[in-house]
């Protein structure tokens, strides 16, 4: 599993595929979380990245230090579906998304990392899984992390 956690002072999510519409905004400070799952991931992989995410000292003490994570800061959150997190660029110029996986296999796994998130207390907002959304967000810092969780 792969996510890009970016620290917002805002972010917000516009569907916009005839689905769905209307706007989720997680008005911060917080963190902006795009999320890709790949093949081989399971309910394992999406409970080490929540408990990493939440864990993670990326905001601010009252001296400016990195030393508070997002629960300690009590951010909201706002997670983004991206299959192209998985992408392969190793055949040229256009990606290969075969490491990507199938939306049936990948969307139980983010709403078990959505519903792990907000079970920490904080608020959580969502992207609507497999729809085409615009993002918006003002980072903070900017202050941005890839997390993979065959790293940790």
């Amino acid at each position: 599993m792969k996510a890009v956690a970016t620290r917002v002072l805002s972010a917000a999510v516009t569907l916009r595929d005839g689905r769905c519409s209307g706007e989720r905004r997680a008005t911060g400070p917080g963190l902006l979380v795009l999320l890709g799952v790949a093949h081989g991931d399971g309910p394992e992989q999406a409970d080490k990245l929540v408990d990493k995410l939440l864990a993670l000292r990326i905001f601010p003490d009252e001296n400016g230090r990195f030393d508070k994570s997002v629960l300690d800061a009590r951010g909201e959150i706002l997670l983004v579906s991206q299959f192209t997190l998985c992408a392969s660029l190793k055949g040229g110029r256009r990606p290969d998304f075969g490491a990507a996986a199938r939306p049936e296999l990948a969307e139980p796994l983010y709403r078990r990392a959505a519903e792990r998130l907000a079970a920490s207390g904080l608020t959580v907002k969502t992207g609507e899984f497999g729809a085409s959304m615009a993002v918006e967000s003002v980072n903070d810092g900017p202050v941005t992390l890839l997390l993979d969780t065959d790293a940790f």
